[in-house]
Order: structure tokens, then C-alpha cells, then sequence
């Protein structure tokens, strides 16, 4: 007769798609007998089920039994999600100034810069990196992100928690994710505060290494909102080469400092068209993110030329930086990437969780 303990070796293989560890650690693996073993989701419609049981069927086939998949009760759901919250109360902010999460606010100012694409990408480039990273599309009236990363998905509500969707190895949160695709959202501030502390609250994220926010354009009650919220936060602000929209994007740049946030570099986007012979068409001007990056007293990070490749792997859900790795917008979002990953973590009078 096969063991508890040979299952539970075999088991250990299967990796929960949104919780991102071990079923065996998550109390998934119920009684076994001698030709099965109860496999328990952690509600009885989740989204997981066929990829669950199907890589657990894969890890037991050779022990010659298979699985019977069944859900948690409420007192096993109870006690996953206080494994999961490690101590932390219900509802509390894992980003606040104790958090060892680096925490980026993408923001542009005005819109049509191709803030979302370069927001995408960069989460997408920093988790195939190995980094945990975590992206919410806070652009709560012009959400964009589950179209740019492909993600059909519902998160899956454990009672009050909220399981984020996983693509390309980055956990990712969205209003689009509990609208209809054509449902226009029309709310005022209250609500849009309220929906910000939820993605950040009732979401659970894990312990991130990154965390990315997709902002608004302008300067209104969600950008408010998050500053306030995120305390250790870095901006990054997204221009393209044209005057005025570095004009608009100098004003992104000055709510992050009112706020709390230092301006972390400046990204400017459509900088130019590369014609077949290899010279450069600057269709939107040039030098408008030198002059935001000098006016705020930053860096630039980058320059994205105009890309098809960018602009078909946003309308496809499938990003440059992996479809096309070595076009000439992918290597300049992976170069941005790459001073991220760089980014120290300040450690001062931060609590460090006991392994």
C-alpha cells in the first residue's frame, strides 16, 4: 500500500495557480486511500479545478491512484486564510511603512502615452526576473490591464479575501475583472476610494518583491487615494517626446511629492519611428522626457521607441518583452526593468518576518 507520506512527497509538485505554494502546504490534500486521495479546492467553483486535479492526477499516476476532488468546509477555509495572513488582522494594509515590498505608481498625467502598455510590460519583465510581483489597475474608469495580459479570469472570493488572477507570473487586480468588458463605470470619490482600499486590503498579495500600480491620468481621488495609502511608494512618470504632454506629466510628478512619494525616474515613450534604412522619425518631437526627468530632479529611465510589435502584443494579451524579446521597444522596457530590480530596499526600523 502506498504511503501518506509517498502522496504527500508527490503532491508537494502541485502548485496552487493563484496562491502560488504547494497544495500540501496549504492544507489541500485530504484523506487517501488505497486507490485515491481527496484533493480540496478551496471553494467548490473554483476557477483552478481542471489544472489542479490534472497536475495532481500527473504527480500520484505513478503511485497508481488518483484524485477525488472535493472543496474545504468553512472552518478549513477559515484557518487557510489566517495561514495566509501570517499573523496580520483581517483588512489591514500590507503596504504600509513596515512593507519589504517596493512599490512603483506609474503615472502620466494625461492619457494616451501608453502608460498601461509600459505598465504591463515592466511587471511581466521584473517576474521573469524571478521576482514576486504583484500589478493593480488602479485606472479604475479606463482599466485596460486584463486585455494587455490576457486574462479572462475572475479572482476567486474565499469570503471577505480576494484570490488574484496570475499571468505570465505576475498576481494582478483589476476592476475589468468584475465588470462586463463593454460596462462603463461611472462612480464618484467615495466608491473610488473605497474600491483602492480593497485591491490593497481584501486582495491577498503575498509577500511581493515588486508591486506596480497602473494610475489614473490626471491628479483626482484614486492617485490621492493610493498616496496616502502607500507610504514607502516611488513614482514613475510615463511622457511621450511632445511638449505638451510633458507639460500634463510634470503635474503627475508633483502629486506624488505632495503626497509622500519621491519621483523614482521619468519613462518617455513613443520617442521615435525606426525607418528601414535605420534613421530616426521623431513624429512626436523630441527632448520632453529629459525635461520632466530635469524638472523633477530625476532620472530618465528610458526612451521606448514606436513599436508595432509593443502595440500588438498589448492588443493580443501576450507582451513584448516575451514575445519579442528582442525588439527594439521590448529592450528598452527590460533595460527600464533592470534598474528596478536594482533598487535597494531601505531596511531601517522596518520589522523583518521570522522564516
Amino acid at each position: 500500500m502506498t504511503s501518506r507520506n509517498e502522496i504527500l512527497a508527490a503532491l508537494a509538485k502541485v502548485v496552487d495557480p493563484e496562491l502560488r505554494r504547494p497544495i500540501t502546504e496549504l492544507g489541500m490534500v485530504g484523506e487517501n486511500t488505497e486507490t485515491s486521495v481527496d484533493i480540496k479546492l478551496t471553494i467548490p467553483t473554483c476557477p483552478a479545478a481542471k489544472k489542479i486535479e490534472a497536475e495532481a492526477n500527473a504527480a500520484v499516476a505513478s503511485l497508481g491512484i488518483t484524485v477525488n476532488l472535493t472543496s474545504m468546509n468553512q472552518d478549513e477555509r477559515d484557518a487557510l486564510k489566517e495561514k495566509l495572513r501570517a499573523g496580520r488582522a483581517p483588512r489591514t494594509n500590507p503596504f504600509d511603512e513596515n512593507s519589504l515590498t517596493r512599490v512603483f505608481l506609474v503615472g502620466s498625467g494625461k492619457g494616451g502615452v501608453g502608460k498601461s502598455s509600459i505598465t504591463a510590460n515592466l511587471a511581466v519583465a521584473l517576474a521573469a526576473k524571478g521576482f514576486s510581483v504583484g500589478l493593480i489597475d488602479a485606472d479604475i474608469f479606463g482599466y485596460s490591464i486584463p486585455g494587455q495580459l490576457g486574462i479572462s479570469d475572475k479572482p476567486t472570493q474565499l469570503d471577505e479575501m480576494i484570490l488574484p488572477p496570475v499571468a505570465f507570473g505576475v498576481k494582478v487586480i483589476s476592476i475589468g475583472m468584475f465588470v462586463d468588458g463593454s460596462q462603463a463605470v461611472a462612480w464618484r470619490g467615495p466608491m473610488l476610494h473605497r474600491t483602492v482600499e480593497q485591491f490593497l486590503k481584501d486582495v491577498y498579495w503575498g509577500q511581493l518583491d515588486f508591486l506596480l500600480i497602473d494610475m489614473p491620468p490626471g491628479t483626482g481621488d484614486v492617485a490621492i487615494s493610493l498616496g496616502q495609502n502607500l507610504p514607502t511608494a516611488k513614482s514613475l512618470v510615463v511622457t511621450t517626446p511632445q511638449t505638451a504632454a510633458a507639460e500634463v506629466a510634470l503635474r503627475s510628478g508633483a502629486l506624488g511629492v505632495q503626497t509622500g512619494q519621491s519621483v523614482f525616474g521619468v519613462i518617455e515613450n513613443m520617442s521615435w519611428l525606426e525607418n528601414s534604412d535605420g534613421s530616426r522619425l521623431e513624429i512626436f518631437g523630441a527632448g520632453g522626457g529629459e525635461a520632466v526627468a530635469k524638472h523633477l530632479d530625476s532620472n530618465l529611465l528610458g526612451q521606448v521607441p514606436i513599436s508595432i510589435e509593443l502595440r500588438e502584443g498589448s492588443d493580443s494579451g501576450k507582451p513584448v518583452v516575451l514575445a519579442n524579446p528582442e525588439t527594439a521597444g521590448a529592450k528598452a522596457i527590460i533595460g527600464i526593468a533592470d534598474q528596478l530590480a536594482q533598487v535597494k530596499l531601505d531596511l531601517k526600523g522596518k520589522r523583518l518576518p521570522l522564516l
